[in-house]
């Protein structure tokens, strides 16, 4: 029966209430049940928070379309600035209404059972709160901060919004709370999170809002009484704690050629080094049937609309690490294999290559990419808007090729990143050395055969993005871009550094020379390079810095609660 009050107190706390209001509770919704008397009802509350809410599938074509990495057939209205107020919806606080109502009843478990018998599933809830709470900061910054169960009495519902600066420490303390009651177990990535997850997580919120509060300084979004560097303190110790003490490691096999793209095409992440946490797909076990359709590879046969854009492909690096603005290597535009040549193999390890494989089909026989790439655009399957083919989660083998029940396997968390967060971390406090580039960065050019990067012998680029920082900054975010392409993280990065003004007002998304197509529909630039929202954007993007970095606090919100305020540059904007 325990069980039955469970099943159905779940089904009643994620029914959505009439109003939205902080997602609250309908009175009558959830009554004192018997339950959360063993450590396995615990463990059945918390399976829930073990959805693709959190844990989404590892999408086609890539995830970095709302960024300078990625364009598809459509204009990102948020890069666009043509996004409207929001009239109804919700901030999205169902998940934390979930977890507070696990902390204000987990503790009936006291009574019969030790807190080793449950602590993993006291860690999960810490987690998933500061994740529900992270991605609350980054969509709306300062919100309020609840830690309990509320009802349609209870005062708080009409709180204002928390200072920014509360909310990602509460959550760094969350993760502290995770970091302590999670198992530090490696498992086998796909089953539970552990602690290094947590830390994974904490180094990337700590990071994210050193660097928030740093560049959006004096700018709308600015925090009073800013402190990035408590911030960029945590970030390094977490991820230090995480590379020093965790079981987790560069993958390679010791070909620096094949590697890279070899890590994102595995059918199985169960013994990886790198990979933290994933998603199974097995066919046999149901896994993933109610999961969104699992068909990658199947999609990734052809282009299917989208690309990368040239300002990524130009970020790649000379093989002598060199940008391409300087070093005697780099062979021009003129054909995308002289592009691809010389470069670090990350390029042609996440852009299709023309002598790449393309397809292994069941009777051995293989098909390439030229072959795709000499019919560019001549189709729906092979319409590539910037030319340029991501390669990154395919496998050629067809017999992963079975639409909608693949069971290729979705990675969320790598060790890479942990890498990345820290060394910029330490950039951005201005303690890095020699030692902590070697420790993170280098192992990651190590791994594609890369020279390492040398703090003092940093060359400079007159391509540079970010001029007015440091060589050491605009190279730690050279290769945060690269090793990170089409990961979903890029945006974020371009929204924490306060970058939209260098990297997307006024500009257009852009593809390779236009004269290796043999019939080209899209536009062409002056320079004979695809241009495909010249037409639609003859002004580049009209993102607007002093708005456009958070979302629209829903009015229907501000209306049963006028405590809250509208985000800077959204009073008086037209709604929808």
């Amino acid at each position: 029966m325990r069980k039955i009050y469970l099943y159905l107190s779940l089904l009643l706390i994620g029914l959505p209430s009439c109003d939205d209001f902080l997602d609250r509770y309908p009175q009558d919704a959830i009554s004192d049940m018997s339950y959360f008397y063993t450590p396995d009802d615990l463990k059945t509350y918390m399976n829930s928070f073990y959805s693709t809410s959190f844990f989404a599938k590892y999408p086609n074509f890539g995830d970095d379309f709302n960024s300078d990495n990625q364009v598809g057939p459509n204009v990102d209205t948020r890069l666009q600035g043509t996004r409207v107020v929001a009239t109804s919806g919700s901030i999205g606080f169902s998940w934390i209404r979930r977890v507070n109502y696990f902390f204000d009843h987990y503790k009936k478990v006291e009574a019969d059972y030790k807190l080793t018998d449950y602590q993993q599933y006291l860690g999960e809830a810490y987690f998933f709160r500061a994740l529900s709470y992270y991605s609350m900061l980054q969509s709306y910054g300062d919100i309020q901060w609840i830690s309990h169960e509320l009802n349609t009495g209870s005062p708080e519902l009409y709180n204002p919004r928390d200072s920014r600066d509360l909310i990602a420490s509460n959550i760094i303390s969350a993760l502290d709370s995770a970091v302590m009651y999670l198992t530090a177990d490696k498992t086998k990535g796909q089953g539970r999170i552990n602690k290094w997850i947590a830390l994974l997580i904490q180094s990337r919120v700590a990071l994210y809002e050193g660097t928030w509060q740093k560049y959006h300084n004096e700018t709308p979004f600015g925090v009073q009484n800013a402190n990035p560097g408590k911030y960029f303190q945590k970030a390094a110790e977490a991820a230090l704690d995480l590379i020093q003490s965790g079981p987790y490691d560069i993958y390679t096999t010791g070909d620096p050629l094949n590697d890279y793209r070899e890590l994102f095409a595995l059918q199985d992440f169960s013994n990886n080094v790198e990979v933290m946490f994933w998603r199974e797909y097995n066919n046999e076990l149901s896994r993933g049937s109610s999961d969104f359709t699992n068909d990658r590879n199947h999609r990734m046969e052809f282009p299917n609309n989208f690309s990368i854009t040239k300002q990524l492909a130009d970020s790649y690096l000379c093989n002598d690490g060199l940008p391409i603005s300087i070093s005697p290597l780099f062979e021009g535009h003129e054909s995308l294999r002289d592009e691809m040549k010389n470069r670090d193999p990350r390029f042609f390890q996440t852009i299709a290559p023309h002598d790449g494989i393309q397809r292994i089909h069941k009777d051995g026989t293989i098909d390439y990419w030229a072959s795709v790439y000499d019919n560019l655009n001549s189709s729906a399957y092979h319409n590539s808007p910037g030319g340029y083919i991501n390669i990154k989660g395919y496998n050629p083998d067809m017999n992963y090729h079975v639409q909608q029940y693949e069971e290729s396997p979705g990675m969320i968390y790598r060790y890479a990143e942990a890498l990345l967060n820290y060394a910029e971390a330490k950039a951005e406090s201005e303690t890095i050395t020699q030692q902590d580039l070697d420790l993170s960065i280098n192992k990651l050019r190590k791994r594609v055969g890369m020279p390492d990067m040398e703090l003092n012998n940093i060359a400079v680029d007159p391509g540079w993005d970010f001029p007015d920082l440091s060589p050491l900054i605009n190279e730690i975010r050279r290769e945060r871009r690269i090793e990170l392409a089409c990961e979903g993280y890029r945006w974020n990065d371009i929204a924490r550094w306060a970058a939209a003004e260098e990297l997307i007002v006024g500009t257009r998304p852009k593809g390779f020379k236009a004269s290796q197509v043999a019939n080209n529909p899209y536009p062409v630039d002056e320079e004979g390079f695809l241009d495909p929202f010249q037409k639609a954007l003859p002004n580049g993007y009209g993102f607007i810095p002093e708005r456009d970095y958070l979302n629209s606090i829903p009015i229907s919100e501000i209306v049963l609660n006028p405590n809250l305020t509208q985000n800077p540059g959204w009073e008086g904007a037209p709604g929808k």
